[in-house]
């Protein structure tokens, strides 16, 4: 501990950030590199706890509560306080392979357990993370780092979001030959098409990919399991297959008028923006332009907001994101105590632009969407709502009820659908013949393996665990890889 003081020397600063009303103009990341001195003085502020609860990542009351990938937190901390920047690189890659992801868009579980949280804000984790990695990059102390030898066994993945490269990234260097199939013209998954260029510029990305490829890892894009190539034909040429395709089957509204033209989901929308803005191929007829339309957001987490921040990149008229849930207290309350994820009202990057651009914070609270209204031609042109309240039934159970005389119509020419996931598409799982859950997660053979039903086929990420975090899938990726370096060693045992 560097600076025994530095928690109550310092206050907490964020990163800083672009004036809201000029980064609507572009399409660049929304943050600003932090001097090396203001890193520097958020390192001093940790507190090096006995037991760092920053890095347990587990689970407490439904939510992650600090880091899964159990990054050294408290010892990085320390070193950028003392300046001792190269160190500090070493220690946080020995955990996260891609820390120039998660230092971007992870929302900070850590943060969240964080010691220092019990009585004032956090430390600044998240930014020191990415400050440490972008200096790696800057200083040119990253460099590919190539296996001495191959083992000779051949791996596939299926899918290259960061559960894939994760497990990529650990079976390569391990020494084994690692091959990952991507359907979409370039890799990186949701890194890529789902999350907005303002939030992870799409460069960061590629040199990640370009990184992985120099040190021996082979990319095949454009290639979907099942038409381009078989699964029987994956099984046959490769030691052991790792199904990392995501869960990216959009759940859907079943209401009135959900047939209008203009009613899409989030993520068709954000991926075609980032096609657009990337300058992929992207049929006309499927871009989804916001300029000078009425826009609606149906769902009240990130991928909404994305949305919004989207939108207002194209020029909306106008935009407003409806939420389910009541909005959040201003502070922790007495069921949602630390180190549990602090379920608190925040200001998203996006309504913070909203707010500059159109005068209000464009989420509206406790709203029920009732039914979608088109014109003679059948494109979207109004949405109905009421609003509910929570109130307990005769059973004392909490429901969630409409108020009455609370019914509005809102003119709407978008409106997009961003309520969250319901786990993997099936074409990938039933080629391969591997059993799910429910119909919706890949099954294991065990809760904390990652085999599946399928000798030598193995899944990892969104596709076994749910939608979840990036962190959570780099976890997934590399513990996957570690079971399949067992299976591997039994296999050639047998022999």
């Amino acid at each position: 501990m560097g600076k025994p003081t530095g928690f109550l020397d310092y206050k907490r600063e964020d990163i800083l950030e672009r004036d809201p009303k000029k980064r609507v103009k572009d399409w660049n990341e929304y943050t600003l590199p932090a001097p090396d001195s203001l890193m520097q003085r958020q390192g001093a502020r940790c507190m090096d706890c006995a037991t760092p609860f920053c890095h347990i990542g587990m689970e407490i009351s439904g939510t992650t509560s600090g880091c899964p990938i159990h990054n050294l937190i408290p010892e990085w901390n320390d070193l950028v306080y003392r300046g001792r920047w190269k160190e500090a690189l070493d220690r946080l890659l020995k955990t996260n392979n891609f820390p120039e992801f998660t230092g971007r868009v992870c929302p900070a579980p850590c943060e969240g357990s964080c010691t220092v949280e019990i009585s004032e804000p956090a430390v600044t984790i998240k930014n020191i993370e990415r400050a440490i990695i972008d200096k790696g990059f800057e200083k040119g102390w990253i460099t590919p780092r190539i296996p001495r030898s191959r083992s000779g066994k051949k791996i596939a993945i299926v899918g290259s979001g960061p559960a894939g490269l994760a497990a990529a990234d650990q079976l390569n260097q391990s020494g084994h030959t690692v091959t990952v199939y991507e359907r979409a013209d370039r890799a990186g998954g949701l890194l890529v098409y789902g999350i907005p260029n303002m939030k992870l510029d799409k460069r960061i990305v590629e040199r990640r990919i370009n990184l992985l490829r120099q040190e021996g890892i082979e990319f095949i894009l454009n290639t979907e399991i099942g038409r381009d190539i078989s699964a029987e034909q994956l099984r046959s040429e490769y030691d052991a297959v790792i199904l990392c395709t995501g869960a990216q089957k959009q759940r859907d509204l079943e209401l009135e008028g959900r047939d209008a033209a203009g009613v899409h989901f989030a993520m068709d929308y954000l991926t075609g923006a980032s096609q657009r803005l990337l300058g992929s191929h992207v049929h006309e007829e499927k871009y989804i332009d916001a300029e000078g339309k009425d826009v609606i957001v149906i769902g009240g987490g990130d991928t909404g907001a994305d949305c919004v921040a989207t939108a207002l990149r194209q020029k909306c008229r106008s935009v407003v994101q409806f939420g389910k849930y009541p909005k959040l207290p201003g502070a922790r309350t007495p069921d949602n105590m630390w180190p549990e994820l602090p379920n608190v009202f925040t200001l998203d990057y996006a309504y913070e632009e909203a707010a500059a651009v159109h005068g209000d914070d464009p989420r509206q609270y406790s709203v029920q969407t009732k039914k979608l209204v088109a014109d003679q031609n059948g494109s979207l042109k109004e949405l109905h709502t009421v609003q509910m309240e929570r109130v307990q039934d005769e059973n004392g159970v909490w429901i969630m009820q409409e108020v009455p005389g609370t019914e509005r119509v809102w003119p709407a020419q978008l409106v997009f659908i961003a309520i969250g996931f319901e786990g993997p598409e099936h074409p990938v799982l039933s080629a391969f013949g591997v059993e799910t859950v429910q119909n919706r997660r890949v099954a294991t053979i065990a809760p904390k393996s990652y085999q599946t039903n399928v000798d030598g086929v193995f899944a990892a990420g969104d596709a076994r665990r749910g939608q979840s975090l990036i962190v959570w899938a780099i976890r997934e990726g590399r513990e996957v890889a570690a079971e399949v370096e067992a299976y591997l060693k039994l296999a050639a045992a047998a022999v």
